[in-house]
C-alpha cells in the first residue's frame, strides 16, 4: 500500500492508498478540504472536530442525493410487517429525520443545510 502526504484544512495526513487509487483519494481530500475550508471561513463554527463532523454530514449528504445507480444485484426482498404485508424499505426517510435531528441540536451552531 502507498503513502501520500496530503492537507486538509491546512493540517497535514499521510493517507494510506492502494495502487492506483491516488486520484480517487486526491480527489476526496480536495472534496473534505473544500467542505470544510467553507464551513470555517463562514465563521459560525470554530472547532476543529465540528467543522469536520459538518464537513462529512454535508459530503454524505450529497452523495445520498445523488441518482441511484443501477443496481448491480437484484433488489433486496420486500420486508413483511407483523401483520404479514410486505413493503419495501425507504432508506432516505431515516436520512431525512437524522438531518432534522442533527439541526436540532446544533441549533445556532451551525445548520447541517
Amino acid at each position: 500500500m502507498k503513502q501520500i502526504e496530503v492537507t486538509i484544512l491546512g493540517q497535514s495526513y499521510i493517507l494510506g492508498c492502494p495502487e492506483g487509487g491516488e486520484q480517487s483519494l486526491l480527489a476526496a481530500v480536495a472534496a473534505v478540504d473544500k467542505e470544510m475550508s467553507a464551513i470555517r471561513d463562514a465563521g459560525k463554527v470554530k472547532a476543529r472536530e465540528r467543522i469536520a463532523v459538518l464537513a462529512a454530514l454535508n459530503l454524505a449528504y450529497q452523495l445520498a442525493e445523488r441518482p441511484a445507480a443501477p443496481p448491480a444485484a437484484p433488489a433486496p426482498k420486500a420486508n413483511n410487517d407483523a401483520n404479514g404485508s410486505s413493503h419495501a424499505a425507504a432508506p432516505d426517510a431515516g436520512l431525512d429525520a437524522l438531518i432534522r435531528r442533527l439541526d436540532a441540536a446544533l441549533g445556532d451552531d451551525g445548520q447541517l443545510l
